[in-house]
């Protein structure tokens, strides 16, 4: 493509990682801001390795390096970050979009409150050198604000996330074929703080239903999650398929009975809205932002 002036840049190098919230968040906003690109202002995205021309051929694109942590302040305009954490940052005279998703470290047990006290403030140094800073939810807002300081003139606003059309399989995957009777669906990764546990118990009061989790089930916690079902007697009716594509997500979400979401902490909850993206029940949580 012709040379261009480098106006934008939008961090979406967590599409390393599609299976996640964050990979999901990058992908789908990439591909929104590359429908509504105006003319005269040329995007560039950095992205992982092996995901050059992953927006199209419209764009420019940086590919992340270990060592190149900061960029020329002359190089770009306008950077998006497009989470709180990510290793990579402008230098100081870019402006700066700050997107923060959730401050889930502060719930988490195995977090000293130092370690907790020097997360905030490497977040409060962030927003200090942002223009703007988003949030996903209006509870994740709430807890910026409790916990870190925003000068009157830097705007905090909140954008919620949106789910694009979803486009299921006709024919299921091997790994949830044997779904021929009715089941409730969780999906998001097997990990205590999504308290997927509690929902064991449903298996015995509903025994011609099958229970499926689906994401990522290589923490620890998935074991306790198949000890706890053979203990209860409902292992038959649990099924753990790992990480899903986007065809046979959108399969689950259309054929399941009802979506089960008792997380404990959750920053917007893109799953949810999806379910409900194509009409289905949801059953949720009270904590964080659910509610919303």
């Amino acid at each position: 493509m012709p040379e261009m002036t480098k106006n934008i840049l939008i961090d979406t190098e967590r599409l390393r990682d599609l299976n996640s919230g964050l990979g999901q968040f990058c992908l789908h906003l990439g591909r929104a801001l590359v429908a509504e690109q105006p003319a005269d202002n040329p995007l560039t995205f950095l992205v992982p390795p092996g995901q050059l021309g992953v927006f199209g051929p419209t764009v420019q694109y940086c590919e992340v390096t270990w060592w190149q942590r900061h960029w020329r302040s002359n190089e770009f305009r306008v950077w998006h970050s497009t989470h709180q954490d990510s290793g990579y940052r402008p230098s100081a005279k870019t402006r700066q979009v700050l997107t923060i998703h959730d401050l889930n470290f502060l719930d988490r047990p195995d977090y000293s409150a130092e370690k907790k006290a020097r997360k905030l403030a490497g977040l409060q140094q962030r927003i200090d050198q942002a223009a703007a800073v988003t949030t996903i939810s209006n509870y994740t807002a709430s807890v910026v604000r409790q916990h870190l300081h925003l000068t009157v003139d830097k705007p905090l606003h909140v954008i919620y996330n949106g789910v694009p059309p979803l486009a299921p399989r006709p024919i299921p995957l091997p790994s949830v074929a044997a779904l021929t009777h009715s089941f409730f669906l969780f999906l998001g990764v097997i990990h205590p703080k999504k308290n997927v546990h509690v929902l064991l118990p449903l298996l015995q009061a509903f025994p011609d239903y099958s229970l499926v989790l689906a994401g990522d089930d290589s923490h620890p916690y998935a074991a306790h999650i198949r000890e706890q079902a053979a203990q209860l007697g409902v292992a038959k009716q649990l099924i753990l398929t790992g990480a899903v594509d986007e065809p046979t997500k959108a399969w689950l979400y259309e054929h399941c009975e009802a979506f089960l979401f008792p997380s404990l902490t959750e920053g917007f909850g893109l799953p949810v809205v999806e379910a409900m993206s194509v009409g289905k029940p949801v059953f949720l949580s009270n904590l964080t932002s659910l509610p919303e």
